[in-house]
């Protein structure tokens, strides 16, 4: 934000346009050096006294959009699950497709996210529109729940507490439209990374099982992202991997190694690193010899050299190798 003369005591040339705009403002004005600090001049003061005016109307503005899109929402549509049809259009899934895509743009703003909460948004996504017999409205709606719960614990509670999580598992398990299943994943990863509660319902849920079969889909961004969440679960909570080994994990991993090659192998690998670092029960598992994992690292290691766009893939091979066959199972501490 450009200022004007000097010691920043003339009006920018332009307001910012909502309250984490202002608030960067102030942050910044906040940092300056004491030397530089004037009293406020009148024109400075009208300036701000306007700025935090539009801020706040935009702001009221986009609450406002956000009401008239949750008005479009709760038409009961034809085909819904009301029984009562309204006006076509009222209720037509065009216009509903179109607020739910509008309310996912406005709730990357973490205040909007949480004013959509305040305004019963989530009640509604829970209660109709993940289980709406249209996909294109469940998987948009799976997608807001997950806008909204990114990195805002009050939203992932309340879309806990409305019985979300075992809707989204239901739908990544069972729905026959993949954009749904994507997105019910990316839901679930927002309800359960840094949040206590929504893993424990995961856990609850039997999650890990549910995200293995997806790994077993033949969708191939499907498989990569509940690999890449496995993994980053393994990582932040190392206390249930011998639940997951309980499950036979390293088993259906090492299986999904032995298929066809594809990109999808270097999040499996990193999976399996993840299980069995500074765990002696994966190592073991691991060295089993019908698994024949250790063959099996070398042939892939001879197949991925020289070529850069698989070196991470390769990497992991090496480690697992180091791991799991050139160190005893109690000092298997992976170099990170």
């Amino acid at each position: 934000m450009a200022e004007g003369g000097a010691g920043g005591n003339q009006p920018p040339r332009e307001h910012p346009q909502n309250l984490q705009g202002l608030l960067q403002m102030a942050i910044t004005a906040g940092n300056a050096e004491p030397s530089q600090l004037e009293p406020m001049s009148d024109e400075r003061r009208q300036w701000l006294q306007e700025a935090m005016a539009q801020a706040f109307r935009g702001q009221l503005e986009e609450v406002e959009q956000m009401k008239e899109c949750l008005r479009v929402l709760e038409a009961v549509s034809p085909g819904g699950d009301g029984g009562e049809t309204s006006e076509p259009a009222e209720g037509d899934p065009s216009r509903q497709a179109s607020a739910l895509e509008l309310l996912a743009e406005l709730c990357e703003n973490l205040d909007n996210a949480a004013d959509f909460c305040k305004l019963d948004g989530m009640r509604l996504l829970a209660h109709r529109y993940l289980e709406h017999p249209i996909p294109e409205l469940r998987w948009r709606a799976a997608h807001l729940v997950g806008t909204c719960a990114q990195n805002v614990p009050k939203v992932q509670e309340q879309a806990l507490a409305l019985g979300c999580m075992r809707k989204l598992l239901r739908l990544l398990d069972h729905d026959g439209a993949d954009a749904v299943r994507i997105k019910a994943l990316f839901a679930i990863s927002c309800l359960v990374r840094a949040q206590e509660g929504g893993l424990q319902q995961f856990l609850r849920l039997d999650g890990f099982s549910v995200l293995m079969r997806a790994m077993q889909s033949p969708v191939e961004k499907l498989k990569v992202k509940s690999a890449f969440l496995l993994q980053n679960l393994l990582l932040d909570h190392p206390e249930h991997k011998e639940t997951l080994c309980s499950m036979g994990m390293v088993q259906q991993l090492v299986a999904l190694i032995r298929s066809e090659h594809s990109p999808f192998h270097e999040h499996v690998l990193g999976a399996l690193c993840s299980l069995v670092t500074d765990f002696p029960q994966g190592v073991r598992e691991c060295r089993e010899p019908q698994l024949a994992l250790e063959e099996l690292l070398r042939e892939r290691c001879q197949l991925l050299q020289q070529q850069e766009e698989f070196q991470e893939e390769l990497e992991f091979c090496e480690r697992l190798q180091r791991v799991c066959f050139q160190t005893p199972p109690e000092d298997s501490s992976m170099d990170r």
